[in-house]
């Protein structure tokens, strides 16, 4: 789709993922036929994932990339458009009209919704990236069910290391928190509960050298480095968790929206509303303790019902205004009127 020079949008969602997907949906299903900014890989994190087991309503689980195309199809279905492009820079102004850039294509909006996430922070060590999702994961949330029984390891050392070790304990069968110095950034309530727990150890000071897989491919091994130049390591794992921290996508508004000192985008209390009107913001942009897709996906809706009740109570002006397709509008009510 091109930028239009002379068509203000109603709303534009910068990002996918399930908050930038369920945005869509409802601003969709409100007749504002959001346009959105989904990203060259479209899909958010979701799309890096085999299954998913734990997104209510589907009870035999889901791949993930397979769950993004259903939401994305569920969104276009109700007159969503989709810019499968990154964002280059957004111009935001208060109770004005936004500005996105995508290259040289400008498109303006009455409202934004930003949802562009936040990527896990990555080892960088060899094997890393060629193990994502075959035993190397972000979150023992989500995939811990899978490691039953299994040998695994969490890297990292603060209160998200202990709290991931101490829930991989109930499924995996041994559990070595991997961190590079003897002392530990978590609160020593959490640290405790990690010490207590009777398949937990803390393998300290060492860093991770190397992920190495096994003949199937999969996993097999972590290879370790004294921290303080002691002897190499080598444990036999099925499954390693990295637990070092996230990085929120916010580098394209963090000098125009209030966002934490960790780059975390705020908003109002429980609702999407960041400290510039017109402007909202969803998902794990905003979320540094769930992030999960559900999470996600909620904070979206409630993005998209935010911006629909600011277009509504909000001023008109001339430049700003526009006027649903009546075809649109009609296909609109002929769904609504079939249920």
């Amino acid at each position: 789709m091109s930028a239009s020079s002379d068509r203000i949008e109603n709303v534009i969602i910068v990002g996918s993922g399930p908050a930038g997907y369920t945005a869509a949906l409802y601003t969709a299903r409100a007749d504002l036929e959001p346009l959105v900014i989904e990203g060259f890989q479209w899909g958010g994190l979701l799309q890096q994932t085999t299954d998913v087991e734990n997104f209510p309503g589907y009870p035999e689980g889901v791949m993930g990339p397979e769950m993004m195309q259903q939401l994305r199809d569920q969104a276009e279905r109700f007159g969503t458009r989709f810019v499968t492009d990154d964002a280059t820079r957004i111009e935001l102004s208060d109770g004005g009209i936004q500005r996105v850039f995508v290259g040289d294509a400008e498109y303006r909006t009455r409202s934004v919704v930003l949802a562009m996430g936040a990527d896990p922070k990555k080892l960088g060590v060899p094997g890393e990236q060629e193990l994502a999702a075959r035993g190397v994961s972000y979150c023992a949330t989500c995939d811990a069910a899978f490691f039953r029984g299994k040998r695994t390891i969490i890297v990292g050392g603060g209160d998200t290391a202990m709290e991931e070790a101490t829930f991989l304990a109930k499924f995996a069968g041994d559990v070595k928190v991997v961190h590079r110095r003897d002392e530990f950034r978590a609160s020593a309530i959490m640290l405790d509960r990690a010490r207590d727990t009777d398949n937990i150890e803390l393998v300290t000071p060492y860093v991770v050298d190397r992920f190495e897989a096994g003949d199937d491919g999969s996993l097999a091994r972590a290879v370790l480095a004294g921290a303080d130049g002691g002897a190499e390591r080598t444990l036999e794992i099925d499954g390693a968790f990295i637990a070092i921290g996230h990085k929120p996508n916010s580098e394209l508004v963090a000098d125009q929206v209030e966002v934490d000192g960790e780059g975390y985008v705020q908003v109002d209390g429980r609702s999407s509303r960041t400290n510039v009107a017109g402007v909202f913001a969803a998902g794990d942009l905003i979320d540094n303790t769930y992030r999960q897709a559900i999470t996600a996906a909620g904070s979206g809706c409630a993005a998209a019902l935010d911006a629909e009740a600011y277009l509504r109570d909000a001023p008109i002006d001339a430049e700003a205004h526009w006027e649903p397709d009546p075809a649109k509008a009609e296909a609109a009510a002929e769904r609504a009127a079939a249920g």
